[in-house]
């Protein structure tokens, strides 16, 4: 597959509201310069209005006879005149300084109060209220009760939980914590054993019966999370490693989205994994070099030939994946490079504006395998991607920030980390994220998708806070 075929669907994004600036930050009336235009935008207008006295009480004719009467003529004219000359003025300075905040955040009675809450607790609260209010209990005939979310929120009810869907909603009410008793994440972690396939591993609801290592790793880590068993999760540990090689897999080896899924997940669910630093190496083999972003190295869909154009999503995918392994298993030379090549690429975007820039535009992947009952005939995987939560996280990884400080690239890391979080921020209603309405998937509220855009901004707002004033 080419990486014409890959399809992109529209990001959507609103206009955000802006926030006052930082209490570190200066405010855009309160630096010297800003001063001194509204110092010198004063002078304007009185001398514009004296400018207008003195031309009316020129012209004025001469039949209105008393001095007194063309003085207060011209001398009311040039009054107006510099009145609406400062309102002018002051109009435009506020919209300046407010065209000058940060992108992404919202002013409104919290951002003027202080010690108010914020719009990001009740975009929590609201998330997990729809979580609880739509979880779907089914009793399976085969299974027993079943206790999850279908792979979107709002399929038809009663609708089926899915080992996708269960997973993304597990790591969420562990994101939010569980405040009360209405959803217990037991019920959760028994169903996704439940769920488990007879042979052994998890599926997607189009993969059929066969097990697939990003799905099972997706699972594995949202149990790990959860603390589930380590002799039951390294049996099915084990089954998935050993299914995934080049000889059993090769669709899933060289496919950049399949790679770091595997190892996020396995990283959580058996560090001490031998297959751990093998994947690992094959990422950073698979990087790129980008000859319109100074030769830096990225990653394409594929890691191996034909790679694809350099992607965003993928690069990020890959900078997050390397950064967590490097937590974990240690860095050598070659992973370490690729992974500082990674985030210096996506300083790089030669976008002005950052929220709306291509380098945010979510992408639709296929993952193509032939099928194992009939090698003549293909399981496609349709895959969509949240590509702006998946830049923010890789540039809010430990790494990244390192970098940017240790290269005086803070700035632009600031810019587009910005550009980044407010993309993320404008998809949601509610706490609940929508994939954009002009594509055909009926997926219009992926669990994933709310999954990707809370933890994004949970750990924008760790990354941000700021105790004692």
């Amino acid at each position: 597959m080419s990486q014409q075929q890959l399809g992109r669907g529209p990001l959507r994004l609103r206009q955000t509201r802006p926030v006052p600036p930082a209490p570190d930050e200066e405010t855009p009336d309160s630096s010297p310069p800003a001063r001194f235009v509204g110092w010198l935008g004063g002078l304007g207008c009185v001398a514009a209005g004296y400018g207008v006295f003195q031309f009316l009480f020129s012209v004025l004719p001469g039949s209105i006879e008393a001095s007194a009467a063309r003085y207060l003529i011209a001398g009311i004219s040039g009054l107006g005149t510099s009145v609406a000359a400062w309102l002018a003025a002051a109009l435009l300075r506020a919209r300046a300084a407010a065209g000058g905040r940060a992108p992404g955040t919202a002013v409104g009675p919290a951002a003027m109060a202080p010690g108010a809450p914020g719009p990001l607790p009740q975009a929590f609260a609201s998330a997990y209220d729809s979580l609880v209010d739509q979880v779907s209990v089914v009793d399976d005939p085969e299974l027993g009760r079943l206790t999850g979310w279908p792979h979107s929120l709002g399929e038809d009810s009663p609708s089926r939980p899915t080992p996708v869907g269960t997973a993304y909603g597990l790591h969420m009410m562990l994101d939010l914590g569980v405040p009360e008793g209405r959803l217990n994440t037991g019920d959760l972690v028994d169903t996704l054993w439940r769920l488990r396939l007879p042979e052994g591993g998890w599926s997607a609801r189009s993969q059929g019966s066969e097990a697939r290592p990003e799905v099972t790793a997706l699972v594995l880590g949202a149990l790990a999370r959860a603390g589930g068993s380590a002799e039951r999760l390294a049996a099915e540990v084990d089954r998935c490693t050993s299914a995934f090689t080049r000889q059993l897999d090769r669709a899933g080896r060289e496919s950049t989205h399949v790679v770091t899924t595997v190892l996020r997940g396995l990283l959580r669910a058996a560090p001490r994994c031998e297959v751990l630093p093998v994947l690992r190496d094959a990422l950073a083999d698979g990087a790129i070099s980008d000859p319109r972003r100074d030769h830096l190295r990225c990653w394409g869909y594929r890691l191996d030939p034909p790679h694809g154009w350099p992607s965003p999503l993928h690069t990020a995918q890959a900078v997050v994946a390397l950064d967590r392994a490097a937590r974990v298993l240690g860095e050598n030379a070659g992973a370490r490079a690729a992974r500082e090549d990674g985030v210096r690429w996506l300083l790089t975007c030669p976008e002005a504006s950052h929220d709306t820039c291509a380098d945010l535009r979510n992408l639709h992947e296929e993952v193509r395998r032939p099928r194992t009952d009939d090698p003549s005939r293909h399981e496609v995987l349709n895959v969509r991607h949240f590509t702006a939560s998946w830049v923010a996280r890789a540039l809010l990884s430990p790494g990244a920030v390192e970098i940017a400080r240790a290269d005086g690239l803070e700035e632009q890391w600031r810019v587009r980390l910005d550009g980044a979080v407010a993309a993320v921020w404008a998809g949601q209603t509610d706490g609940v994220w929508f994939w954009g309405r002009g594509d055909s998937t009926e997926l219009r509220r992926p669990m994933w998708m709310t999954y990707q855009g809370l933890s994004t901004l949970r750990a924008h707002a760790v990354w941000m806070y700021q105790p004692g004033g």
